[in-house]
């Protein structure tokens, strides 16, 4: 068999079919919930129904009355765990709040009793009838509430280490020829993904296997190890799909240690399902923020001042934060910034990563802002952004690696019609409709971590692909499968891919938008390897020089040049030459800059993401620009959205046709973080009140009619092998301003918090 030659490095990949596509489908696909597990029994959690207090006693009685109930565990007899430290701050934890360790309650929905049967509906039951006493204490709901206290970030969390600034603010600010100032509001999110949060564990004498949906199965592995206090090689997590994440699979949870320790007490496999509604406080979410925009231009537009202060509501044991202003204060040239987040604590669960956790709520208020400046400029906003458009960040004076913000800006603008677009409020409309044009930026920072791959490649061409990456929905599988079969230039149909186990070669989290990147960036290099060893086979015997050159740097060895090629290589004589008939490698990649040690740090569940403002001489980011009409009706102020176009640079775009559909996704969600989502919470309690799928409000199909998504070409060399900047976030950034935006142009009405519902509109 004579392979093909490696396809070039081009910016667009085949839009091929999804791998995983037929299993999806066919019902094949196995999610955490499938797992067989022998004789298992079933787990029901029971949580607090108040949000700060103590627990008094139990009434047990009941609820093991009722038949097939094996155990109710609580703090009095639960398993002993080891304390293990929030994610962000160098742990494995999405939260520190442990469950079932004391009587204190810490939020409302903390888990505070687990329920063993013979069956799931037995468990339910029984858990339904556990009576609790408690002594309770007002709770501190958000950020208005008494009893909440403020502190800056930097300082408190290990992950938020600059509030950036340069030059002098204040004295730019007071000289600026037109100011702005303006306050923006976010609410709470949760994620909803359809896969509940599933947990099964099972011991085979001193190991333990865990079947759940996670988004870093080495993280999960590790963590769970610790708080159980074995070695993590006696670990296993395993999730070859998971039915989506959006960041509330991405740290290790409270509840799956105490399954695996219940499971070890009882010697018997233990599943847990729990219910939609224990979801919003058993996992993570996104926090409420607000934000303070300060803006200072010159009568030509160009920026002189900008500040850019954030708060955010964490838990009063962690301070999670997001601290968006390490993007909003280098998007646009600027000679005078300033910055500050805050961390509010109040009685509430931990927040974490929510898909584009620090831009989409940071983004609203930068681009709502900058809309309101181009209005007080009397100036087209797309011609504001290029007026203050830079290839240098301000605060450090990095250069992009690339930048195509305002190619995006233009190709977006040009298919979505903005030239027709009106620019005095309430001046277009359509019978009872007032309709308005907005749009914004969108960026996301390119991010990297160190990944590791084994391949195997047989005579045949037949090729398969270890990494224990994860397949959250985005198209793993696939873009895997590609780059491993453009490599070695074997049909993808030849390619097997095996992700979403911890036995697998250790890759990062899968989020950030950084498993592209890094996992295929990995899977290049082991191929690469392979391709190296079979041309050494057939090519003339290297010299020493040769080989002497290559080792110190000087210049590669005719194999390795050939390797890295696009030199096509005949399989069946390689493998003559080589007398075997497979050939295996393993490998791990690191980006540019990155320390040795971050291999161990990658065994361990610890691997950074690095990238963004964070690169050394460099920063890397994916950009686009959202475009998006909006209709108001005048006399019921309905509010409709019939187009979103988007337009998005990314690098190297491995597969249109997955990449077209996250973005897609992603305009829809920003549309929905505009219009729809809201976690309500009761300000007396501290406790969520929408929490199911009939109130917790989400987009369908008829909400957004037009989606029209456009990929712009752009070649990027300097990031990473795959040239691969990530685009999973970046469609869902900026999109809620340029609703805004357009509801301003539709009615004269500024809106500066969200969700915007009828009910705010006065026309």
């Amino acid at each position: 068999m004579t392979a093909a030659a490696p396809e070039p490095k081009a910016n667009m990949g085949k839009p091929v079919p999804r791998y995983d596509a037929a299993a999806k489908v066919t019902g094949r696909a196995t999610y955490a919930s499938d797992m067989p597990l022998d004789n298992p029994a079933y787990a029901f959690l029971v949580t607090s129904a108040i949000a700060k207090g103590r627990i008094d006693s139990f009434d047990l009685d009941d609820a093991k009355r009722v038949r097939s109930v094996i155990d109710i565990v609580t703090h009095e007899n639960a398993p002993k765990l080891k304390e293990s430290k929030l994610f962000s701050n160098g742990g494995y934890a999405g939260t520190t709040i442990q469950p079932l360790k004391s009587a204190d309650i810490a939020h409302d929905g903390q888990i505070i009793a687990v329920v063993i049967a013979e069956s799931y509906e037995a468990a339910r039951e029984a858990a339904n009838r556990v009576k609790v006493s408690y002594t309770a204490a007002a709770p501190s709901a958000s950020f208005d509430s008494p009893g909440t206290t403020t502190a800056a970030a930097k300082g408190q969390n290990a992950q938020f280490k600059e509030d950036p600034e340069v030059g002098d603010f204040a004295k730019a600010f007071d000289a600026a020829e037109v100011k702005l100032t303006a306050s923006y509001e976010t609410p709470t999110q949760h994620h909803n993904p359809m896969e509940l949060f599933t947990t099964s564990c099972a011991w085979m004498g001193d190991e333990l296997v865990v079947y759940e949906g996670s988004q870093y199965v080495y993280g999960l592995k590790n963590g769970v190890a610790e708080q159980l206090g074995i070695d993590a090689d006696k670990v296993r997590v395993v999730n070859p799909y998971v039915g989506g994440g959006f960041g509330s699979r991405g740290s290790m949870t409270p509840r799956t240690a105490v399954i695996a320790g219940i499971a070890k007490r009882l010697n018997r496999p233990i599943k847990l399902v729990p219910t939609r509604d224990q979801g919003f406080t058993i996992a993570t979410h996104r926090a409420e923020t607000r934000h303070e925009i300060r803006l200072g231009a010159g009568r030509d537009g160009k920026l002189v001042a900008l500040r850019h202060d954030g708060a955010e509501v964490s838990s009063r044991p962690d301070a999670y934060c997001v601290g968006g202003t390490k993007t909003t204060t280098r998007l646009y040239a600027c000679p005078n910034v300033a910055s500050l987040v805050s961390i509010v604590r109040a009685d509430r669960n931990t927040p974490g990563f929510m898909r584009s956790p620090p831009e989409v709520p940071y983004l609203f208020a930068l681009e709502s802002a900058m809309d309101e400046l181009a209005v007080k400029l009397n100036m087209d906003p797309v011609e504001l952004r290029r007026i203050n458009d830079t290839t240098v960040e301000p605060i450090g004076g990095k250069p992009y690696t690339s930048r195509s913000l305002m190619a995006c800006f233009d190709e977006a603008a040009k298919a979505f019609g903005w030239s027709q677009r009106s620019p005095q409020p309430k001046s277009m409309s359509d019978g009872d409709w007032l309709v308005g044009y907005g749009c914004a930026a969108t960026c996301y920072p390119t991010q990297m971590a160190p990944s590791a791959a084994r391949v195997r490649l047989q005579r045949d061409g037949r090729t398969r692909v270890e990494i224990a990456g994860h397949e959250i929905g985005t198209g793993a599988y696939t873009v895997i499968a590609q780059t491993a079969a453009e490599r070695l230039g074997v049909p993808l149909e030849k390619v097997a891919v095996f992700l979403g186990d911890s036995d697998l070669p250790p890759a990062p989290v899968a989020g950030g938008s950084n498993s592209t990147a890094s996992t295929c960036s990995a899977v290049m290099m082991v191929c690469d390897r392979i391709r190296q060893r079979l041309f050494k086979a057939v090519m003339p015997s290297e010299s020493l020089a040769d080989k002497a050159k290559e080792t110190v740097g000087i210049s590669q060895a005719p194999s390795t040049q050939a390797a890295q090629s696009d030199r096509p290589l005949d399989l069946e004589r390689a493998f003559d030459a080589l007398g075997v008939g497979i050939v295996e490698e393993y490998g791990e990649w690191k980006p540019e800059g990155e320390p040795l040690d971050s291999f161990t740090a990658m065994h361990s569940g610890h691997a950074r993401l690095v990238g963004g403002h964070q690169m050394k001489d460099k920063i890397a980011y994916a950009f686009g620009a959202d475009f998006v009409e909006v209709r108001v009706n005048r006399f019921t102020h309905e509010i409709r959205c019939p187009r979103l176009v988007g337009a998005f640079a990314a690098g190297r775009i491995m597969n249109p046709r997955t990449a077209r559909s996250q973005l897609m996704g992603g305009l829809i969600w920003g549309m929905s973080s505009a219009l729809l989502e809201a976690t309500e919470i009761d300000e007396r309690n501290a406790r969520y009140v929408n929490d199911n799928l009939a109130d917790y409000l989400v987009p369908v199909n008829a909400d957004v009619p037009g989606v029209e998504v456009i990929l712009l070409s752009e070649q990027d060399d300097r990031i990473n092998p795959a040239g691969v900047k990530g685009l999973g976030e970046l469609a869902n950034v900026g999109t809620n301003a340029a609703i805004c935006n357009a509801i301003y142009h539709a009615t004269g009405q500024r809106i500066r918090k969200l969700p915007v519902r009828l009910e705010n509109i006065e026309v």
